[in-house]
């Protein structure tokens, strides 16, 4: 028997980006452990991937081509070959180009497999060799950097590890313990040398509940309770005026603005007591090391930019930016950038003279149903997702997915939601079956992944898929079939520093910074001027969203309940692992958490079926009664699929699909809807 053993790096939409090694023994990976050698992960996996194995070998992997044979929806399928599926799709894309032009294909992709060949790269070119319509917009991400970009001129901020310096951490708006669950020992770290840990978030997390005191606002109305605190900051002269000086601009309109935001203002606003917010302004105001951690919960609200815009001022206010362990971090993607680069794929000569139309990756289901669209979407590709779970309005996109002269196609490992609408399915490899380089945008170390196995059946990566079809559209521009290895020359930046064999060998790398990373510690922020812009520039405002508190109030009479849509599985990821035998049981089924002050006044006793519902969409689901959601906040987590819920409408048919304020993101969580009983069956 021959063993070895292969390094790798997962490929989830995590901020933890964790090292592993699989052994493999006679061309079978045997066993899948996390990298001790790894910095940031220290050798553990999640209960997420520390089954990955069961995932890769599992029985219902798609390993042959498909093609549909029943209704769009129904999920039945048959295998067919190869060069049939490649026929069928190129015949049909021919077709349709000849009748309606290049802007009638749509490509969605998102995160589902993090990395710098499988989660783009020859798909741009593939797709502006079409002339295809342009994906645009973020489901994650784009918003919360626009918002911190305004403050900062970029995304870079400090490093996220360094929060085990802090005698204050502040972590507002992520449950850090579930959704990027490796920071946690360092934030423990700064709790063990006596800093305080506090979390601000409108559901009582796992997070909070760990935490030396927990502040419940209500949802979208964050910006009011940070203008309540920057009042404080400037009333009580809790400044570092010399920072302040040198390295900012717009202090005066901040100040200005922060002025009748009175600690009463702001928790009337935000559903708190005064003496909250005057108890948190006077804790940070008073510690100069105080670490602001967020990710990217609180952007999907109508004016989530806002939220990392005014955040991202408050440590230039104090000081913090001097301090080892002061400052805010989010993601540090953005760091990665001279390391890595995605343009590099982008081949524009390929594009058709003039660029072509932008569709936003959120509003899937308008552009799939908009009889005024011209021309019409008339072929879409999906990978890397499963928008019918994970994208807003979801009933909607089900309702343009189901038309007759669609041509969608899927490329999958399972028969998503999604994947049960395509006329042919691809089969996608695993992370173990393919080459890629994985940035982090959680950490500062960039990661190898080595392919461990074969790919299983017929499956292959991403990157193949795109060079097959080119091959079938007749193309022969020789752009469109670079090697996975011509790709990563590319997309490595040879300015970057990177050694890549020595990434490699070792399976990480630590991007090329100091340790003591101090991105502000002397100004040198990334805007116009040099200095952070508290408030030139869009200045930080508390506006409430249209669905929620302060919004619309004839639909807030209608639907007087706010929404939270969570990430709230210990074993799911968005919508992957929901359907496995070893994840889903133990996560139970769909249900709706609601006060029981907001129950009472319905009728509602727990275990009741319920309607949750508004004009978009109504699910059926038993309550569930709990103080974790405030009076006037209902919960439906997200990441159940369709077999799950029992019904075709899943968490995200509810959500909103108004894009936010800035960035192109999506206000998820600005959703109103109400909860009756539902009618006894007899």
């Amino acid at each position: 028997m021959s063993t070895q053993t292969v390094l790798g790096t997962c490929h989830h939409d995590c901020p933890d980006s964790c090292g592993w090694i699989a052994t493999v023994t006679d061309g079978v990976a045997v066993s899948l452990r996390g990298n001790p050698e790894h910095p940031f992960s220290q050798g553990e996996l999640c209960p997420k991937v520390n089954r990955f194995l069961e995932r890769v070998y599992h029985p219902d992997r798609i390993l042959t081509p498909l093609r549909r044979v029943g209704a769009k929806g129904d999920g039945a399928f048959e295998p067919v070959s190869w060069d049939d599926a490649l026929a069928e799709v190129a015949a049909r894309l021919h077709e349709i180009l000849d009748e309606l032009g290049g802007e009638s294909v749509l490509p969605w992709r998102d995160a589902g497999t993090q990395g710098l060949l499988q989660m783009k790269s020859l798909d741009q070119r593939f797709f502006a060799r079409l002339g295809a319509s342009r994906q645009v917009g973020e489901l994650c991400g784009a918003t919360a950097a626009a918002g911190t970009a305004t403050t900062l001129g970029s995304g870079r901020a400090s490093d996220p590890s360094d929060v085990r310096h802090a005698e204050l951490v502040l972590l507002w708006g992520t449950n850090t313990r579930l959704t990027n669950r490796h920071l946690w020992p360092f934030v423990e770290e700064a709790r063990a040398k006596g800093a305080t840990i506090v979390v601000i978030d409108p559901l009582r997390t796992a997070t909070a509940e760990q935490a030396d005191w927990f502040l419940q606002p209500l949802p979208g109305t964050d910006v009011a309770l940070m203008l309540g605190v920057v009042h404080v900051l400037v009333r009580d002269d809790h400044l570092d005026h010399d920072y302040l000086e040198r390295h900012t601009t717009g202090f005066e309109a901040l100040a200005e603005q922060a002025a009748g935001w009175t600690p009463a203002r702001a928790a009337a606003a935000c559903g708190l007591d005064p003496a909250d917010v005057e108890r948190l302004g006077a804790l940070y105001g008073s510690t100069r090391k105080s670490f602001i951690r967020t990710l990217i919960g609180a952007e999907h609200h109508e004016h989530g930019a806002m939220f990392f815009r005014t955040l991202s001022c408050l440590p230039a206010l104090t000081g913090a930016w001097r301090e080892r362990g002061g400052g805010y971090a989010r993601s540090v993607g953005t760091w990665f950038d001279g390391v890595v680069d995605v343009n590099a794929f982008a081949a524009p000569q390929l594009w058709p003279a003039g660029e072509p139309r932008a569709i936003s990756m959120n509003h899937l289901g308008r552009a799939l149903t908009d009889e005024s669209l011209v021309p019409p979407v008339r072929a879409l590709f999906v990978w890397n997702g499963n928008p019918v779970v994970t994208a807003p309005h979801a009933g909607l996109i089900r309702q343009g997915l189901v038309r007759d002269d669609l041509l969608c196609v899927v490329s999958e490992q399972f028969l998503t939601d999604t994947a049960r609408f395509a006329d042919i399915v691809f089969p996608a490899t695993t992370q173990l079956e393919q080459r890629d380089v994985v940035p982090a945008w959680g950490h500062l170390y960039l990661g190898w992944n080595e392919p461990a196995i074969a790919p299983l059946g017929e499956a292959v990566p991403n990157t193949e898929l795109w060079r097959r079809l080119a091959r079938a559209m007749g193309f022969t521009e020789p752009e469109l079939f670079a090697t996975d290895d011509e790709l990563l020359a590319m997309g490595l930046a040879p300015t970057g520093g990177v050694d890549v064999a020595a990434l490699r060998t070792r399976g990480w790398a630590r991007l090329d910074l100091p340790d003591d990373l101090g991105p502000y510690r002397d100004g040198g922020f990334a805007t116009p001027t040099g200095r952070a812009d508290l408030g030139e520039v869009n200045p930080p405002e508390y506006v409430g969203a249209t669905e929620g508190p302060d919004g619309d109030q004839e639909a807030r009479r209608r639907f007087p309940l706010q929404l939270l849509t969570p990430k709230q599985h210990t074993r799911f990821l968005n919508s992957s692992y929901g359907h496995l035998p070893a994840h889903a049981p133990i996560e139970g089924r769909p249900f709706v958490e609601i006060h029981p002050v907001d129950a009472a006044a319905r009728g509602i006793g727990d275990g009741d079926r319920v309607l949750v519902h508004n004009d978009r969409a109504t699910l059926t689901l038993p309550a569930r009664l709990g103080t974790r959601v405030r009076p006037g906040l209902v919960s439906v987590p997200f990441g159940w699929g369709q077999v799950q819920h029992g019904e075709a409408a899943t968490a995200n048919s509810l959500t909103n699909d108004a894009l936010a304020d800035w960035g192109g993101g999506v206000a998820f969580s600005s959703t109103l809807v109400e909860v009756s009983l539902a009618a006894v069956e007899q």
